[in-house]
C-alpha cells in the first residue's frame, strides 16, 4: 500500500474498497452439509467454522493449504525497563524454544516473529501520542506484508505484557469501557493515557496511533491485508483483538474473516462481545503469545478438511 501525503487516507480508502462478503458460498457450504446429513447440530461449531471458511475464502470447499503464525514485538515508552525481557521473548521464539514454536510444529504452521525496532520504544502514551501519523501508517503497511508468503490461514498476535497494556487502553477507548474492568496493575498507566488523550479518541485510527505503538499498528495492517485477500485470520490474545476492534469500528464487516482463539479474562470476554466475536477455545492461556492461536489453527484446519469431505459426499449424492 503506498503511503501518501495524508497516510491514514490510504487506510480509509482500502477499507472503503472492501466488499461485504457474498453469502452465496456460505449458503452453498451449508447446503452441502445438509445434503451429507449434517444440519449443524451434529457437528456443533465445526459446521459453523466450515461455513465461515467458505464465506471468507469464497469457495466450496474452503481449501486451506499453507498456514502460519505472525507475532509482532515492540517496546513502549511507559515501560522502557522491560526492553531486555522483550528481546529475550523474541530470541526464544526465533530460536524455536518458546511454547508457540512447539505448537506450530505440531500443527504444521510456519512461524514468523517481527522485531519492530525493539531498541526504539514508541513514545510514552501517558504524555504523548505513541506514534505520529506517518509512522503509524508506515507500520500498518509493514504489517500488511504478513500475507506475502501466500498463506491460506493466518494467526496473529503480539509478544509481551506491554502490548496487553496498550491493547487494554485501546479497547476501553474504542468500546467505551471503564478502567475498573482492568486488573489492578494496569489501571494506573491506562487511566493516565486515557486522560491525556481524552479529547482525541473519537477516530479509531487516532486511538491506534495515540495509544497503540508499532505492534498494534502492524497487527492492524496484517488483519486488513488478510481481509482484502480473503484469508481467514485467527486472533490470538488481547492485542490482536484490539487491532481488530480498530477495523470493526471503522467498518464492522472488515473483521468478518476473523475468529478469536481464546479468552482468558472477563475484560477480554466483554471486548469480544462488543465486536461480535466468540472465542473458539477456553484454554486459559494468559501470557504465552501465539499458543492459543496455534492450537485454534489446528482445529480450523480440521474443520476445513471436514468441509472438503462433506462437499465431496454432497457432490456424489447429487
Amino acid at each position: 500500500m503506498p503511503i501518501s501525503g495524508m497516510p491514514f487516507d490510504d487506510v480509509r480508502s482500502l477499507l472503503s474498497q472492501l466488499n461485504v462478503p457474498d453469502s452465496k458460498t456460505a449458503e452453498a457450504m451449508a447446503r452441502a452439509f445438509a445434503r451429507a446429513g449434517y444440519t449443524g447440530e451434529e457437528l456443533g461449531r465445526l459446521h459453523e467454522i466450515g461455513v465461515w471458511l467458505s464465506r471468507t475464502r469464497g469457495a466450496v470447499p474452503p481449501l486451506i493449504g499453507k498456514s502460519g503464525v505472525a507475532l509482532y514485538a515492540a517496546t513502549h515508552g511507559f515501560a522502557e525497563k522491560d526492553q531486555s525481557e522483550q528481546r529475550a521473548r523474541v530470541d526464544a521464539v526465533a530460536a524455536g524454544a518458546a511454547a508457540v514454536s512447539h505448537l506450530c510444529v505440531a500443527n504444521d504452521l510456519s512461524l514468523n516473529v517481527f522485531d519492530l525496532a525493539l531498541d526504539l520504544p514508541s513514545s510514552d502514551m501517558r504524555r504523548d501520542a505513541s506514534l505520529d501519523e506517518r509512522a503509524c501508517a508506515a507500520t500498518i503497511a509493514f504489517g500488511m506484508e504478513a500475507t506475502a508468503e501466500g498463506v491460506d490461514l493466518l494467526c496473529v498476535g503480539a509478544l509481551g505484557s506491554q502490548a496487553t497494556v496498550v491493547a487494554s487502553a485501546m479497547l476501553l477507548a474504542l468500546l467505551k469501557g471503564e478502567v475498573g474492568q482492568l486488573n489492578e496493575p494496569d489501571r494506573d498507566v491506562v487511566s493516565q493515557a486515557l486522560s491525556f488523550h481524552a479529547d482525541h479518541l473519537t477516530d479509531p485510527l487516532e486511538v491506534l496511533r495515540r495509544l497503540g505503538g508499532r505492534d498494534m499498528a502492524a497487527l492492524t495492517g496484517a488483519i486488513l491485508a488478510a481481509r482484502a485477500q480473503n484469508i481467514p485470520v485467527i486472533l490470538d490474545g488481547l492485542p490482536a483483538l484490539a487491532a481488530a476492534a480498530v477495523l470493526y469500528k471503522l467498518a464492522p464487516h472488515a473483521i468478518c474473516h476473523c475468529i478469536l482463539a481464546d479468552c482468558h479474562s472477563p475484560f477480554e470476554k466483554w471486548a469480544a462481545q462488543q465486536v461480535e466475536l466468540q472465542p473458539l477455545l477456553e484454554l486459559r492461556i494468559a501470557r504465552e503469545a501465539g499458543c492459543a492461536g496455534a492450537v485454534a489453527a489446528g482445529l480450523v484446519k480440521s474443520a476445513a478438511a471436514l468441509a472438503g469431505g462433506v462437499a465431496e459426499v454432497a457432490r456424489r449424492l447429487g
